[in-house]
């Protein structure tokens, strides 16, 4: 049913070839790699040697994360962008992604929406002469500049972009920003994790929380992922954890296993 991956934030302790074989033993189809963590890209290796090492091993390279802030254009995030598509290229990543800006500035109406048409024109040739898709993820938080699904897909077809842009649906996100449409066939990932605390109110909610899914989840993970399988959605559904606990569990790859069971549990159900 689920066409499982693991992003490299969910174990972020481990060198690029060790992600690598726990994704294969999870039973994973592919890998999100990110640029954000405290490590070099693929530990150094040279991108065309960890794309072909990927694919040795069976996984695909879903994603490449990641350009921020991609909707506050200037010279400096065109040459982020420029170096992450070049890198994406000689690795063989399928998608690049990008992040909006999330300092509470340029949240105002007009002038997000201004913004984002800005670098969705920029952003469109470049991906059009690297025969690429860039995922936009709307963030759920109050300080970001780009919350709406909507919002996004409706700029990326009034410029005639959507051979080149796709979704994230981050069920955290999509939770956050009191839910909405989920767009399955305009959607190329689908980032999990669950927040279970109960003393945290929504708005209070942040990455630090995003612990493995369980039957304390408060996102609604389950509703959320069966609601787009049901819909159509066929691609990588991926599971991206911030949590310190999570990166410092002692048997990180058995609560992963434990976890996605719960998951597979919880649909089986509905998919009869």
């Amino acid at each position: 049913m689920m066409q499982l991956a693991l992003n490299h934030m969910t174990a972020p302790g481990l060198d690029y070839v060790a992600f690598l074989d726990l994704a294969k033993r999870l039973g994973c189809a592919g890998v999100e790699v990110r640029n954000d963590l405290d490590r070099p890209l693929f530990d150094g290796m040279d991108p065309a040697q960890a794309g072909q090492l990927a694919r040795d091993k069976g996984l695909r390279l879903f994603g490449l994360s990641q350009v921020y802030p991609f909707n506050s254009w200037s010279p400096e995030v065109a040459a982020e962008l420029r170096s992450l598509i070049a890198t994406a290229k000689a690795c063989g990543a399928e998608t690049i992604s990008l992040i909006p800006r999330n300092d509470g500035l340029g949240c105002g109406n007009g002038e997000r929406q201004a913004n984002l048409r800005i670098a969705i024109k920029e952003i469109l040739p470049m991906l059009r002469d690297a025969d690429l898709v860039a995922l936009i993820e709307p963030l759920g938080f109050l300080t970001s500049s780009l919350r709406s699904k909507t919002e996004a897909i409706e700029t990326i077809d009034a410029l005639g972009a959507a051979d080149h842009f796709k979704l994230v649906h981050d069920t955290f996100h999509h939770h956050l920003a009191d839910g909405g449409p989920i767009y399955p066939d305009r959607t190329g990932m689908v980032h999990i994790s669950a927040v279970v605390d109960p003393s945290l109110s929504v708005a209070d909610m942040r990455d630090e929380h995003r612990v493995l899914v369980d039957a304390s989840d408060r996102l609604e993970n389950i509703e959320q992922i069966a609601a787009l399988l049901a819909a159509g959605y066929s691609g990588p559904i991926s599971y991206e954890c911030f949590a310190p606990e999570v990166h410092d569990l002692a048997d990180a790859e058995g609560e992963l296993a434990r976890s996605i069971e719960f998951i597979a549990s919880q649909l089986r159900p509905r998919a009869a």
